[in-house]
């Protein structure tokens, strides 16, 4: 779908605001963006969940005093935030994971003093409505439904209100709740990203496929198995055997029980693999590669790395120097065996989005909730997500109007 960015002249005369939960328009006679409400208290602060160090679930912190998002630049939007997805991620970020990158992500001239990321606002998945747009936005208006995958050096969705690039956002699928919406797009993202940026896969190619995903009963494998079948692959897949049910109602050809037994003496017994999707990362890169068809081209892709505990562990310079090396170090050992190695990454993309869309309205692709908390609850959400084995995504209701 194509996104056009253009000077959107009539939102300098118009724009909405949020008051009581409802928008509102009003008239900016200066041309000037600014955040309009009945109330005064309204227009700079909202609710949120926040930490304001790392830690454990101890440092959660709800508030009514976040400050509210601003748009800085003209391809901003700010969405009023209906639900939010959580992932592992979130559990990590919370602990201070990846704190030494997104610290240079966030101010990459080293202006700021540590810590001034603080309050945090965690949460990497929004479904919600836009609720003002920048000068430069025309793909989207006030009132549009939309969902995105909020990059982790951006305050988060547990928040009233969040502000994202447009090229992040993509409007929300028509045939889905704003809480089945927000379980899609993080895992989303990261699945495109992994198995078509990374992995070479695409609609037009996959058809005979075949893809192996290991741990594929969470919210990325559970999303990768619709979309892989969807292109006709054939999908494999590793999971407990209480998932079985559920990866194989998803479209998962087979299934093998990891619980059950050594699973790779089981995945070596079966026909070799074009593409390897590792969820789980650890000793699986010691045997998986093996199951890969070799001369062929074919990839395995790993989602677990080491390159934010390296940057953690030796700051920014030694530690992009040691992920270098050792990737580098992996590619090759393995390109000798006629195979591929490669990392995978999450990349925020509002045009993936826009495919995933379609294809959910489609019918090819369903959300997969394990449990819905509300705004109250969210410490309990995170001790659901740290508990881990999730089948599909646990998401936190934001606002329940529509």
């Amino acid at each position: 779908m194509f996104r056009k960015v253009v000077c959107a002249r009539w939102f300098s005369l118009h724009k909405l605001s949020w008051a009581g939960g409802s928008l509102k328009p009003a008239l900016v006679k200066d041309g000037s963006l600014r955040t309009l409400s009945t109330s005064a208290r309204r227009s700079t602060v909202m609710q949120a969940w926040v930490i304001d160090k790392y830690g454990n679930n101890s440092v959660l912190r709800y508030t009514k005093n976040a400050s509210f998002p601003i748009i800085h630049y003209p391809n901003e939007v700010i969405v009023k935030v209906n639900a939010a997805g959580l992932n592992p991620l979130d559990i990590n970020m919370r602990g201070g994971y990846g704190a030494a990158t997104l610290a240079m992500k966030r101010d990459p001239l080293s202006i700021n003093k540590a810590g001034s990321e603080f309050p945090l606002i965690l949460g990497r998945d929004v479904s919600g409505v836009i609720m003002e747009c920048g000068l430069d936005v025309s793909y989207f208006k006030p009132g549009d439904e939309v969902w995105a995958a909020i990059p982790p050096w951006k305050q988060g969705s547990l928040a009233e209100f969040v502000v994202l690039s447009a090229n992040e956002v993509s409007h929300k699928p028509k045939s889905l709740s704003h809480v089945d919406a927000a379980s899609l797009p993080y895992v989303a993202a990261t699945a495109w990203s992994a198995l078509v940026n990374t992995g070479g896969l695409n609609k037009d190619n996959s058809a005979k496929k075949r893809v192996l995903i290991l741990g594929g009963s969470g919210g990325v494998g559970t999303f990768a198995i619709q979309m892989l079948k969807s292109w006709g692959a054939h999908v494999t897949v590793t999971c407990s055997q209480n998932a079985e049910h559920l990866v194989r109602g998803l479209g998962a050809d087979d299934v093998v029980d990891y619980t059950a037994g050594p699973v790779e003496r089981k995945l070596h017994t079966l026909e070799k693999f074009d593409v390897i999707l590792d969820n789980i990362g650890g000793e699986t890169e010691h045997w998986a590669l093996s199951l890969l068809k070799p001369w062929c081209g074919a990839k395995y892709v790993t989602l677990v790395t080491p390159f934010l505990r390296n940057t953690d562990q030796l700051g920014l310079a030694d530690g992009m120097m040691q992920t270098a090396v050792t990737v580098a170090t992996k590619a090759l050992k393995h390109i000798t065996k006629g195979v591929h190695y490669r990392w995978g990454f999450f990349a925020p993309s509002g045009p993936a989005l826009d495919d995933v869309s379609e294809m959910v309205d489609a019918g090819k692709i369903r959300a997969v909730v394990e449990e819905q908390f509300s705004f109250a609850q969210v410490p309990k959400a995170f001790e659901k997500v740290e508990k881990g084995h999730a089948r599909g995504k646990i998401v936190v209701t934001v606002t329940t109007d529509n």
